[in-house]
């Protein structure tokens, strides 16, 4: 199984950055796509940034690009988050997710989770 751990979050005062980490263990020869989701109280759990494991192709949800930056390092198992210009609606728990397949926007389709980061962004 894979195991996935988020680092990185914190209080940032609006317009700040933050780079949260993901660090994925265990049988992750079997991780083909990485996602990026986030959850604030009294919403639903929603897409930030998806990118596949070899592939070049990253996708963005509409509230974040331009903003956000996801990358990868193989070698370390580990993807990131970029996060610049950071707004309060911003403020969430940060999930990471990994999936055997294609990089996909829909959270069902990811198999392994991480435990959440916070991050929360003041006005």
């Amino acid at each position: 199984q894979v195991q996935l751990v988020e680092s990185g979050g914190g209080l940032v005062q609006a317009g700040g950055s933050l780079r949260l980490s993901c660090a994925a263990s265990g049988r992750t020869f079997t991780m083909r796509a990485m996602g990026w989701f986030r959850q604030a109280p009294g919403k639903e759990r929603e897409f930030v940034a998806a990118k596949s494991w070899s592939g070049p192709s990253t996708y963005y949800a509409d509230s974040v690009k331009g903003r956000f930056t996801m990358s990868r390092d193989n070698a370390k198992n580990t993807v990131y988050l970029q996060m610049n210009s950071l707004k309060p609606e911003d403020t969430a728990v940060y999930y990471c997710a990994a999936r055997n397949g294609i990089a996909v926007i829909t959270s069902p389709s990811y198999n392994f989770w991480g435990q959440g980061t916070q991050v929360t962004v003041s006005s």
